[in-house]
């Protein structure tokens, strides 16, 4: 056995094998013959799997497989719809550890901190959107007995679902249940550098899915993804990602007036009030908060930390202490708290954010996780890396750094640190951590931003209306009232009647 070979064997990596794509209830191949080759982060530059390379003629076949599919399955009773996203829920849980694992070979997410727990997310979703399935109501207006008006929730039609590489099941999961559920069918673009675990799902759902009703393109964003946002049968365009490309694609969809819902980047405040219980279940939470156990690879991590003078150095010192100990390293092994960063491409741009910030005379560097000091050059690892007494106006505190860098800022007046908190043009996340009940919600209230977390760090739970303000995006996802408002339409039905 050669080296390499013994490495891999030591990685747990898999030996690469080719994974079609999705398409009308068929495996299939870009029309072209082109394939592209998908690496894990586990060991630079290695190759895992090869997805096709779809071009502009295989958006269209999936385009039109969905819009073949769309009568029959709109016109299901819910029960029928919702029993096939609960089987679906059923099954996802019977292969989680194969999504698990296949997931942090593809993203560099760790098995026992996040991967396994995305795939859990993600069956909770189908497994919630089928419960609410008869949910999707209209009203009745009492017009008099010569009127009968009532409205109709009426499915769009074609969903275009654009995913990112950070978590791709768990956004898979915010979008294809509840596109699914209200009637709609689904041309699913997955993420050019993390595709692998999303055409597992497509496996698993086509035991269950008439053809057409669910697809899966593999490609890049510049040729399939724009496709899709283009095609003129594609009825809306449900993407999650950058906001520079949210932009791109809410210009391109809006041009031909397609409905457009966008969940976009984040720098999030997290605010730290005095009265804080320094313990480590506040730690932990605060932990959470910071999504470094993701690599700072989230919208909702909580990277502007906001600590009152008053426990400044007694938080930041217990942070820190915990950041240190978390191991970096191979996400496929148990041990691991945080895995790697996804590719070449985003681990020179944090390490850019890094070396800007490790050489300004500005900030003090509390905890340097650098590659180098790391001493793991097989993949893309990098640790926590913690700056104290930044101000708000810096380039690390306002730009969306996407890795695990955190930025310390003291605060004194309660009007202050809102104002600072909301002096950005993010608004999709904030942490609020305070006894005061009273703080608590004004400080809530006060927060220009879609979704706030009290006295507790944790990620996105089902049920719960999800999205940002300004610049964050358009649209709430994971709840019935973001399902409803964004993947039906309202149908007013008035009909005159003979009275007796």
């Amino acid at each position: 056995m050669t080296s390499t070979q013994t490495s891999l064997a030591e990685l747990h990596i898999p030996e690469a094998r080719d994974y079609p794509m999705f398409v009308d209830g068929a495996w299939v191949d870009a029309s072209s013959g082109q394939w592209s080759e998908v690496t894990t982060p586990i060991l630079r530059e290695h190759v895992i799997g090869r997805v096709p390379s779809s071009g502009t003629e295989d958006v269209d076949r999936a385009v039109r497989a969905a819009q073949k599919a769309f009568p029959r399955w709109r016109s299901q009773h819910f029960t029928a719809r919702g029993r096939i996203l609960s089987q679906i829920a059923d099954a996802i849980d019977a292969r989680a550890e194969e999504l698990a694992r296949l997931t942090a070979l593809d993203t560099g997410n760790a098995l026992r901190t996040q991967a396994r727990p995305e795939v859990a997310t993600l069956a909770n979703l189908f497994r919630y959107f089928a419960g609410v399935a008869g949910e999707i109501k209209g009203t009745v207006l009492p017009a008099g007995d010569d009127q009968l008006q009532y409205s109709r929730q009426e499915p769009l039609g074609v969903i275009g679902c654009i995913l990112p590489w950070n978590s791709p099941l768990m956004i898979a999961g915010f979008k294809i249940p509840a596109a699914l559920v209200a009637g709609n069918t689904v041309v699913v673009k997955a993420a050019e550098a993390a595709p692998l675990s999303v055409l597992l799902l497509a496996e698993i759902c086509a035991e269950h899915l008439p053809a057409g009703v669910l697809n899966v393109l593999t490609g890049s964003g510049r040729v399939a993804g724009e496709a899709l946002v283009q095609h003129p049968d594609v009825d809306k365009i449900s993407f999650t990602g950058s906001t520079e490309v949210g932009r791109h694609v809410a210009r391109e969809a809006g041009g031909r007036l397609a409905h457009v819902s966008l969940e976009l980047g984040g720098k999030n405040p997290s605010i730290v009030f005095p009265d804080v219980d320094i313990d480590d279940d506040f730690i932990n939470q605060l932990l959470l908060s910071t999504r470094v156990h993701r690599q700072g690879q989230s919208c909702t991590a909580g990277s502007r930390l906001f600590l009152h003078q008053d426990v400044y150095d007694e938080v930041l010192d217990q942070l820190v202490n915990t950041l240190a100990g978390l191991k970096v390293g191979n996400p496929l092994a148990e041990s691991t708290d945080m895995g790697a960063i996804i590719n070449e491409t985003q681990f020179a741009s944090v390490c850019g954010f890094l070396d800007d910030g490790l050489s300004s005379t500005k900030v003090a560097t509390v905890l340097d996780g650098s590659p180098d000091k790391l001493g793991n050059p097989d993949g893309y690892y990098m640790g926590p890396t913690v700056f104290s007494g930044a101000d708000n106006s810096w380039r690390l505190s306002r730009e969306e750094i996407f890795g695990p860098a955190l930025v310390a800022i003291p605060w004194n007046d309660h009007s202050d640190v809102i104002h600072m908190a909301n002096d950005s043009h993010y608004g999709l996340a904030a942490y609020v951590w305070t006894h005061n009940l009273d703080l608590a919600l004004s400080t809530a209230h006060a927060l220009e931003t879609g979704w706030v977390q009290v006295n507790q760090g944790g990620g996105q739970m089902v049920g719960q209306s999800y999205g940002g303000y300004k610049q964050s995006g358009l649209g709430r996802e994971v709840s019935l009232e973001g399902m409803i408002a964004g993947f039906t339409q309202t149908k007013q039905v008035n009909v005159r009647l003979r009275t007796l």
